[in-house]
């Protein structure tokens, strides 16, 4: 009987736990500001070539793009039309959407919007896409669960400043345009039923959350509503760190069946290509010791093999988290691959030590609170002087 009331009580605290607040408020934003920073920074970089990449002088055409969505039923706006105006607004919007979920505006809005920028934008030209633009791709649908905007965000500081992230006009208006298109978009026949189904489901919650966090906001709707919100946060959360795992599971154990990570002379090859040799110089310098290509390979496998496996150890986990942010930054600058590269840390980020996030979180607003003190005036006689808060060493 002691045993089954324990399991009781342990199984209440855990749903209290999964119910009771949206876990992980730095780290979902932390991945937040990556993942929104990565697909903003490639639009600006590809700006210029963005016709090719994704638009009408593109070599896969519109036509084809639309035979082969039309087989494989995947969402994209640009093929509502094929007009060149309607793309550079897509492109638009897309960007503008990222730079509004970087800083948490309006984030229940703007996370919708990056999600159909995303993928309208990546399902448009299938072929020009890395396994970081699959990760974007992932990331973007679940970040649209996740309550991300809890800290670190224009939002949170609303909620502070005027007692709700929903207070100002702003929220009703960008509801209104994207209802606008939701409409429009179904009344045309241009969404299939299941992405229908799902745009009206966050379009109706989004807009029954403002409802109760203006009408009733200590009510027990807004109660439920959390809980709802909390648990769609936490799930999502899990997903995302499941998805991480899944993808250096299956990327460790797939190298470990070629015979080129086997004898540790994977990595040699990449470095003399044209492609991958951003550096040559340097990539030349790695490639010329056998040693370190033997090292570099073996490692990574090692690395990717174990890191799903070292996750109750946090000790190790942080180890082995700090060798893979490591390992992408290194892809990043010797193979040429720097968005690649920024999608797996933002996706590592999920990962990071609470303690080392309010650390960091704490140093970087000293540095802004100095920043402002030294373009700011010296106060007059008689004035309180700010004593800045002390910062707390790393957990």
């Amino acid at each position: 009987m002691d045993g089954v009331r324990r399991a009781r009580e342990t199984a209440g605290r855990l749903a209290a736990q999964v119910t009771g607040r949206a876990l992980g408020p730095y780290q979902s934003a932390v991945v937040r500001i990556g993942f929104a920073a990565t697909w903003l920074f490639f639009l600006l970089r590809e700006f210029p070539n963005r016709a090719e990449l994704y638009g009408p002088d593109g070599p896969w055409s519109w036509r084809l793009a639309e035979r082969l969505i039309d087989s494989n039923h995947a969402f994209s706006v640009l093929m509502w039309s094929d007009a060149t105006l309607w793309f550079e607004i897509v492109y638009a919007v897309s960007a503008l959407a990222s730079a509004g979920l970087l800083l948490g505006w309006r984030t229940r809005a703007t996370s919708v919007v990056f999600m159909i920028g995303v993928l309208s934008l990546q399902n448009r030209s299938v072929f020009m896409g890395d396994g970081g633009d699959n990760v974007i791709h992932l990331m973007a649908i679940y970040l649209v669960l996740t309550r991300c905007a809890q800290v670190w965000s224009l939002d949170a500081r609303r909620a502070r400043t005027r007692g709700s992230a929903t207070a100002g006009a702003a929220g009703p208006v960008l509801w209104g345009v994207l209802g606008a298109v939701f409409a429009f978009g179904a009344a045309t026949g241009r969404f299939g039923y299941g992405w229908l189904a799902a745009f009206a489901a966050v379009w109706v919650a989004c807009g029954l959350w403002w409802m109760v966090d203006r009408y009733e906001p200590e009510g027990e709707g807004r109660a439920v509503l959390d809980v709802l919100a909390n648990l769609l946060h936490n799930a999502a959360m899990l997903v995302i760190m499941a998805e991480v795992c899944l993808i250096y599971a299956t990327a460790g154990w797939y190298k470990i069946q070629g015979s080129r990570w086997q004898d540790g002379t994977a990595l040699y090859y990449p470095l003399g290509l044209d492609y991958f040799s951003p550096w040559p110089g340097l990539s030349a310098m790695v490639a010329g010791s056998g040693t370190l290509v033997m090292l570099l390979s073996y490692g990574t496998v090692a690395v990717q093999v174990a890191f799903p496996f070292t996750l109750f150890n946090r000790r190790i986990k942080n180890v082995l988290l700090v060798l893979m942010m490591l390992e992408h930054a290194g892809i990043a600058v010797l193979l040429g691959l720097p968005f690649f590269s920024l999608a797996m840390i933002a996706a590592d980020a999920v990962f990071l030590p609470t303690g080392f996030l309010l650390w960091a979180g704490v140093r970087v607003s000293a540095v802004r609170w100095r920043r402002r003190r030294a373009v700011e005036p010296e106060p007059a006689a008689g004035e309180p002087v700010p004593v800045p808060v002390p910062l707390p060493g790393p957990r």
